[in-house]
């Protein structure tokens, strides 16, 4: 790789299996590599995913690679062995302990979990925990131990593990890829990694090798590189990154000139990376001719990673130390408030969300929580508001916990309503958008560290101003408050958490208090004295001053009841209501007023006619006044179509006379008397009639309670009932990926055994040796081409007896050898002839397994017609044999000579005379193991000669020394058993050969 150096120069076949490498491992002192480590997470699917990788990784990219697949615990695996196959890197299973290399491979074993610590391999036994992941668990130990070096990959599989450790990754400035959905064949891991908006590549597996090479070119791979430099953002060009902000203030409304300038250039150096540019002016140009790239950098910039209850302790000593004084402070009925800044998917806010209604357990008054979660990123606070987690969060929140503040839906868990009731998230920028005020406690963790100093120095006295007296501010452990010690107290110093004190009279003057987008006080006047006065109307004031002074007040209004304009004054009938701002007019509607103004919007967005309610009492400011209400639904002219206009009609109300009497003295008696009477009689009709409708009322809580209870239980019931499919189906599929894997290495095996087959089938055709296979019931397994013509054979004879079948030699005995094969193990081997006259050498073996077992035995023929043709010649023209022998034995250069069964000397060569120094007279019937003073007696011949005609097989004796002419020479014997015929002494034949 350019630039890099290249840590392996050897060449070698792609299907030759390289030995692993003994030098030591490259590092840094601080344990990282001083190489990238790649970890690729696959499932189902994986397989073919994983052999598409290796095959494009060149021999020498310098990178290392750590590969962990869903397997069966028990179930062997030779998942190294099939990527061996296509790749040009060793690829090899990983040892407890073993320390990684560049330009290596190592694949996790099926029964072990794997780590990593300091650049060496931890292999942990498997957890029998539910929701434990194990791609997951790797890619945060690879991220916490490689940081920037890092580099995670989710391949094919289903489920939703991986995400969270490639956050983990993306967290500590690692490199994030991912498969392209289209190409995985089970997309389940690819989509849930993509949709977390933290994938920085996503691509066909075969081209990651080289995009990986690319990138990595030009990558900082030590702490001590500076990220100006590398970046090509010299001093000399401060002018090049406002440009940048400038871009992404355009484009997303957020200055990031605040924020430190290493951070940013680090975050830049990775987009300009992934995009495969140098050059800063050109990265200038790719933002502006493509927005998107903005939109991605915005996201890049914000580091939107986090998990539940992260730095466990710090959530440990809040809820133990902490929250419980700030609790109890609290008087019964009040509300607790807390705002996380900066809280990305809103994992932070809700662990402090159940930490607090944990908290609360053990509280005996009535305490309302209510916590605000703000960050400028839209996309995660929609995400926080969503509340659903994907599986893996159970490595970060108890078995207890989850059981009580989540919900199972299929492959992720959803936060319970208690928790996300007591919950706000909103899009907020702290440092330009104003706060929240009234605070109990205020968590920033993690956020300073990215500002400069002189926003910090802003942020930390306007966070005093929003808590309360004895308010608590906590910081994340790499933050401090500067020298604002004047404004807080330290509480614990490991975790940075701080009680506010009481503010000082300067406070004021610290707080820089940001009041949002607004006017701008400082723009340019307007001189009055120099415009011209607009041309006055006296039509439309006087108009306006008639509609104010005689036409009663109205709202405009749609279907749902928001109000859209207001004519006239509304004091008398709307009034605001507290809390967050409202324009619905049910809302903003007086005592008195709201049941038949709601009743009067629904009957005319109904009927579409005018509605009027006569002689409403409406509350206003202690006394009360009579209207009448008009709704009215327009349809035209078209603008106002399907809206409402409610109009408030005032009734004037005549002021009794003074000399009116209580006593209806004015009226006649007969009158008075009727009018009570009437009265007496309405009022009892209303006291039964309410009666009645109380009873009924009783009644029907009753039996909603009941059906209430009913349907919690059955409630109850379905839940459990989902939880069990739901753990059923996660076992089945869990199996079904493992299946899916080891269908995928016995394929493979399958495809291996076949092609051996073949070959094992043209090599016995071309050999030409007639061939067969018997089992140990000698029945028939399978034969060759050639053997059907000695034994009357075809494809429906495997399987049955030999015996039963026909052949074609004129010799009785095959059956019979066939069995003394079988019963003694001792091969043997015959000459037989068939009816045709072709002559055949038969050689029967025991069959043996690879586990040295006996399964039968095999049968050759090998046609020796070319032999038999020449001995008949040599008989006939009456050749002496001997002769013949001796002669072909001169021939040979080496000393050799013949044996019979007492080991005297039958014949010799001519190299072993000369080696003996003694004449044919002095050899010939002589025993071996007399010559030299009985050399050979203190060799192993002998035993290597006994040995060699138990077992009919060659042998070899320990090398010996022979003086010869004060020269000491080396050698060693080679025998070789000769099946005697009738009236032959042949026994063994010995070759010398010498040791030069």
């Amino acid at each position: 790789m350019p630039g890099r150096k290249a840590h392996s120069k050897q060449t070698r076949t792609p299907h030759d299996p390289p030995p692993v490498s003994d030098m030591p491992i490259e590092s840094i002192p601080d344990g990282k590599a001083s190489y990238p480590i790649v970890g690729l997470g696959a499932s189902a699917g994986g397989l073919e995913a994983l052999k598409l990788f290796f095959a494009k990784v060149p021999q020498n990219s310098g990178l290392a690679y750590i590969v962990v697949v869903h397997m069966t615990p028990k179930q062997p695996s030779i998942l190294a062995e099939l990527l061996q196959k296509v790749s040009r890197i060793p690829i090899k299973t990983a040892v407890d302990g073993e320390p990684v290399q560049p330009d290596h491979a190592y694949v996790a074993p099926p029964d072990k979990e794997i780590n990593l610590y300091q650049g060496a391999l931890q292999l942990l036994d498997f957890l029998k925990k539910r929701d434990h992941l194990s791609i997951d668990f790797f890619f945060r130990s690879l991220a916490r131990d490689q940081g920037a070096n890092a580099c995670g990959i989710v391949l094919s599989g289903t489920g939703t593990d991986g995400t969270l450790g490639l956050k983990e990754i993306k967290e500590f400035d690692g490199l994030t890829l991912v498969q392209s959905e289209k190409t995985a064949a089970y997309d389940g891991m690819p989509r849930s990694a993509i949709q977390s908006g933290i994938i920085d590549m996503v691509l066909p597996p075969e081209e990651m090798p080289e995009r990986l090479i690319r990138y990595y070119e030009h990558h900082p791979l030590t702490v001590a590189d500076d990220p100006v430099k590398k970046s090509g953002f010299r001093e000399d060009t401060h002018h090049q990154l406002p440009k940048i902000f400038a871009l992404l203030r355009n484009h997303t409304g957020h200055d990031f000139s605040v924020y430190k300038k290493n951070t940013i250039l680090r975050r830049i150096v990775r987009r300009m990376n992934l995009n495969n540019i140098r050059e800063q002016d050109q990265y200038i140009r790719f933002l502006r001719e493509h927005p998107q790239e903005v939109e991605t950098l915005f996201r890049e910039l914000l580091i939107g990673v986090t998990h539940f209850f992260r730095d466990a302790p710090s959530f440990d000593v809040l809820q133990k130390d902490i929250l419980p004084g700030l609790l109890d402070r609290l008087g019964d009925g009040e509300t607790f408030r807390a705002w996380i800044p900066g809280c990305s998917t809103g994992e932070e806010v809700y662990s402090l969300a159940i930490i607090l209604r944990e908290c609360l357990d053990g509280f005996s008054k009535r305490i309302t929580l209510q916590l605000f979660g703000t960050d400028i990123d839209q996309y995660a606070i929609e995400k926080a508001r969503n509340g659903l987690f994907h599986t893996g969060i159970a490595a970060d929140v108890s078995a207890d916990r989850l059981n009580r503040f989540f919900i199972r839906e299929g492959d992720s868990f959803r936060i319970r309503r208690e928790i996300r009731d007591c919950v706000i998230f909103s899009v907020q920028d702290v440092i330009k958008d104003p706060p929240f005020s009234r605070l109990n406690l205020l968590c920033c963790r993690n956020l300073l560290i990215y500002l400069n100093a002189s926003a910090q120095k802003r942020l930390v006295p306007l966070f005093h101003y929003t808590l309360r007296p004895e308010g608590v501010l906590v910081l994340g452990s790499s933050e401090t408050i500067g020298g604002f010690t004047d404004l807080f107290e330290n509480l614990n110093n490991k975790w940075k958490i701080f009680r506010a004190k009481e503010a000082p009279a300067t406070l004021r003057g610290q707080v820089a208090f940001p009041t949002g987008p607004g006017v701008d006080t400082h723009a340019i006047a307007v001189n009055t004295d120099t415009v011209k006065a607009p041309d006055i109307n006296l039509g439309n004031i006087t108009k306006n001053l008639v509609l104010e002074r005689f036409s009663p007040s109205a709202v405009l209004i749609d279907a749902k009841g928001n109000i859209l304009h207001v004519q006239g004054r509304t004091g008398k009938y709307l009034e605001a209501t507290s809390g967050p701002p409202t324009r619905n007019v049910l809302d903003m509607a007086r005592e008195g007023l709201r049941i038949e103004l709601s009743s009067a919007i629904r009957n005319a967005a109904a009927l579409q006619r005018e509605v009027t309610r006569g002689d409403l009492h409406v509350r206003t400011n202690g006394d009360t006044q009579i209207i009448h209400l008009h709704v009215i639904p327009l349809k035209q002219p078209p603008e106002v179509a399907g809206q409402l206009l409610v109009v408030f009609e005032d009734v004037a109300v005549e002021p009794e006379s003074s000399d009116s009497a209580p006593t209806l003295s004015g009226s006649p008696p007969h009158k008075s008397k009727n009018r009570i009477s009437e009265l007496e009689k309405e009022l009892q009709y209303t006291r039964e009639s309410h009666q009645t409708t109380i009873e009924e009322l009783e009644s029907s809580n009753e039996e909603l309670k009941s059906t209430n209870e009913e349907m919690q239980s059955a409630n109850e019931e379905l839940q459990s009932t989902n939880e069990e499919l739901e753990s059923s189906k996660e076992e089945l599929q869990s199996l079904n990926e493992e299946l899916h894997t080891v269908n995928s290495e016995m394929q493979n095996k399958v495809e291996e055994l076949s092609a051996a087959q073949d070959d094992m089938r043209n090599l016995l055709n071309s050999i030409e040796i007639a061939t067969l296979f018997v089992d140990n019931e000698k029945r028939i397994k399978r034969f060759t081409r050639e053997a059907a013509k000695i034994i009357n054979l075809i494809h429906t004879d495997i399987g049955r007896p030999i015996e039963h079948v026909v052949s074609n030699l004129a010799y009785d005995g095959m059956i019979r050898d066939l069995t003394r094969v079988l019963e003694t193990l001792a091969p043997m081997e015959t000459e037989v002839r068939t009816w045709e006259g072709n002559w055949y050498a038969m050689r029967i073996m025991p069959y043996r397994t690879t586990d040295n077992r006996i399964d039968g035995a095999v049968l050759t023929f090998t046609g020796i017609d070319d032999q038999k043709r020449a001995q008949e010649m040599l008989h006939t023209d009456n050749i002496d044999m001997e002769t013949l022998l001796e002669t072909v034995f001169d021939a040979n250069p080496k000393p050799m000579i013949v044996l019979d069964s007492r080991r005297n000397a039958v014949i010799a060569n001519a190299a072993f005379y000369g080696l003996m120094e003694k004449t044919p007279g002095d050899i010939k019937g002589r025993n071996l193991f007399t010559f030299e003073n009985d050399l050979f007696s203190r060799t192993d011949l002998e035993k290597k000669i006994t040995e060699g005609l138990e077992k009919n097989m060659e042998f070899t004796s320990t090398p010996f020394e022979l003086d010869r002419h004060d020269k000491k020479r080396l050698f060693s014997i080679h025998g070789r058993p000769m099946r005697p015929k009738s009236g032959s002494t042949y026994c063994v034949i010995l070759r010398f050969d010498e040791f030069i």
